[in-house]
């Protein structure tokens, strides 16, 4: 068995060997028929010896079927990109980063920022991916999800030959991020032989990374690049142009096009030549991103509530299409507005078959010219990812037919209302689409979060246990769940069990999962911070929420119209009957001066084992302490977890305070 391990063993190596000059460099090393030699060799061995070695390439052929997707928390947060799609823009990113620099150099002038430098890379369209290594082991890959958590996609992943299965990074644990995709040329040979042929290489790539089917993954013959080191818990980058090395010296496949300019003019110019060229590459992409180089710059510069401050998306300008209109469906939303939705013959644009395209209001058809346009040819534009759009008319006669509104719901009948320039049912006790809607909102990640939901299950809820508001989710029987179609025992349990475990939301989440009209995340988190208590609210008049920040007249009146329906007032009351409990957060105590923290500069590094970075971040900015991410003269504490790198050593090169002792922090904590 030992000889047989070992040769398995060196198997392994030489196939990985041959795995990255084929896959990753495009430099094949042998033949097709010495590989196969090679792997039929393995096989030949797992199966004699029952062993199958973690990181064997026989594992990315796709295994059973998998039962669902687990949720998968990411060591550090994947940001989204703040977007440029002109000179403009570019320009005023620029503006605003130089002065950032600007700033710290002037309060720094022992330490300057070096001159801004940048880094030009292109902008997959596929699915991101993030992947954790352990030891150099691959042991975990994950969707972006909403930044914070994603979904666990390790099967699916190990199928992508360009990703390594090991690394010869092994000093600890590292997040990789990348793009899964699939090239145009192997989607074009994939339909030549598909029953059902797929549509463009985006959704081929993103499906079958989402499907819980490895083998159909396989079957995709995805590719992967790699663009950043999301985590680290031990090694450092000066900047960006390191990193890529040390992805490449890793046997990650990196992008075949990152340009380092010294300067925005270089930047633009860069910008404008690659576009020119976006469709001569084997792959999609949907711009360029555009990111400062150095990393001691990134740190000071940070990030807004949704994007580094240091990086943005320069977007391709919209690309447009003639094609011919062909009818007008009208919907109902949540809130009952109803809005038309076009349906057009189906046309190319940047790879995506386009077949609906948004009109807002009966206004915006006019303003296109498109009242008399059924059968008739328009030009549409898709800019990014958003639904395409209508621009107008090819021709200026009224030579189709007329888009009439509707005047009763396209769902329930009931008279509809015309409330500025839109359409509303004013039914909003007894209209399907809005009860459904309504439903699956409360249920949404960013509301009550209760997993498993979906907008199917709040239709099928509707239509066949009569769930007509959200409260009523919360008097779901076993019995009456499980005689559902798709449901069987474990879904049914899994059901309850989110639905017991959503009753504890904070009161942020609450209020936004309720949907009161014309409020979003941001005003129902003012809302909970400045009440902290749901009954003080419901009875908040509409002076008293004018007083808040960015609380105008029109969203106080929709607070306060909301809490003072009575159909409103009685689902809420069902549901803290049910036990629905929103927690306010507390409201922050007055900082004790006295406290070790107070006032310092405290820099973390290493790994805790008693609590996770972050919150120990929380933890002591709340005892008046100014968290930053890099060691300099001006630095008070630095607080050392295990497997601490250079940020230690330099601490003491400069005789700061080092408190490299987690249960002392504990203590200084005051807990």
């Amino acid at each position: 068995m030992p000889d047989a391990l070992e040769t398995m063993q060196a198997l392994i190596e030489e196939i990985s060997k041959h795995n990255y000059h084929y896959y990753t460099l495009d430099e094949p090393t042998i033949s097709d028929a010495e590989w196969d030699a090679l792997y039929a060799k393995l096989m030949e061995l797992e199966a004699e010896t029952g062993v199958v070695l973690p990181h064997s390439p026989t594992q990315r052929i796709g295994g059973e079927l998998l039962k669902g997707f687990e949720p998968h928390k990411h060591l550090a947060r994947l940001w989204s990109l703040d977007k440029a799609q002109n000179h403009e823009d570019l320009m005023a990113w620029h503006t605003r980063a130089q002065k950032l620099v600007n700033d710290y150099n002037a309060k720094h002038p022992d330490e300057p920022l070096p001159p801004l430098s940048f880094v030009v890379e292109l902008k997959f369209d596929g699915l991101t991916l993030n992947l954790t290594y352990d030891g150099g082991e691959l042991v975990q890959a994950a969707t972006r999800g909403n930044g914070q958590v994603g979904e666990g996609i390790l099967a699916q992943v190990k199928t992508i030959k360009s990703v390594p299965l090991r690394i010869p990074y092994t000093e600890g644990i590292l997040e990789v991020q990348g793009e899964g995709i699939m090239n145009l040329s192997v989607l074009e040979k994939y339909n030549e032989t598909a029953a059902e042929p797929l549509k463009n290489a985006r959704n081929a790539a993103a499906g079958a990374l989402r499907n819980l089917n490895p083998k159909v993954t396989a079957e995709r013959r995805l590719n992967a690049y790699f663009y950043n080191v999301g985590y680290s818990d031990n090694v450092q980058f000066r900047d960006h142009r390191e990193m890529v090395e040390f992805l490449r010296a890793n046997q990650f496949r990196v992008s075949p096009l990152v340009e380092f300019l010294d300067s925005i003019e270089s930047v633009e110019e860069e910008l404008q030549r690659i576009a020119s060229m976006r469709n001569t590459f084997d792959f999609l992409i949907d711009g360029l991103v555009v990111k400062i180089n150095d990393m001691r710059t990134r740190e000071v510069l940070g990030y807004t509530d949704k994007f580094p401050r240091w990086a943005v998306a320069y977007k391709f300008e919209a690309e447009e299409a003639v094609t011919t209109l062909l009818g007008v469906q009208w919907n109902v939303g949540r809130t009952g507005k109803v809005t038309p939705l076009a349906r057009v013959e189906p046309v190319d644009i940047a790879g995506v078959t386009v077949q609906n395209c948004t009109l807002n209001n009966m206004d915006d058809i006019a303003r296109k010219n498109l009242t008399h346009a059924l059968g008739s040819l328009i030009y549409i534009r898709r800019s990014n990812d958003v639904i395409p759009e209508i621009l107008g008319k090819v021709t200026e006669d009224a030579d189709g037919q007329e888009i009439t509104a509707p005047s009763v719901c396209p769902s329930c009948g009931h008279t509809l209302e015309l409330r500025g320039a839109h359409l509303f049912c004013p039914n909003r006790l007894d209209c399907r689409p809005q009860l459904v809607g309504r439903i699956a909102h409360f249920a949404s990640r960013d509301a009550m979060d209760i997993e498993t939901f979906s907008e199917k299950t709040a239709e099928q809820l509707y239509d066949e246990l009569s769930v007509r508001d959200p409260s009523d989710l919360y008097d779901l029987k076993f019995d009456d769940l499980v005689k559902l179609d798709r449901f069987g025992t474990k879904k049914a349990e899994n059901l309850l069990a989110a639905l017991e475990k959503s009753k504890t939301p904070d009161l942020a989440s609450f209020l936004f999962a309720l949907g009161i009209p014309n409020t979003g995340k941001t005003t129902t988190k003012e809302l909970a911070d400045h009440y902290r208590s749901l009954d003080k609210l419901m009875e908040a008049t509409a002076e008293e929420l004018m007083t808040l920040p960015d609380i105008g007249g029109i969203v106080a009146d929709s607070i306060v119209r909301f809490f003072q329906d009575p159909a409103m007032r009685r689902s809420i009351e069902r549901m803290l009957a049910a036990g629905v409990t929103p927690i306010a957060e507390e409201a922050p105590a007055a900082v004790d001066e006295s406290n070790p923290f107070f006032g310092k500069t405290v820099v973390l590094t290493g790994t805790l084992t008693t609590m996770s970075r972050d919150d120990a971040a929380k933890r002591l900015e709340k005892l008046g302490a100014k968290v930053t991410g890099s060691v300099s003269k001006k630095t008070d504490i630095v607080i050392a977890g295990e497997s601490a790198g250079s940020k230690l050593t330099k601490a003491q090169e400069f005789g700061i305070r080092i408190i490299d002792d987690e249960q002392e922090l504990i203590r200084l904590l005051g807990e």
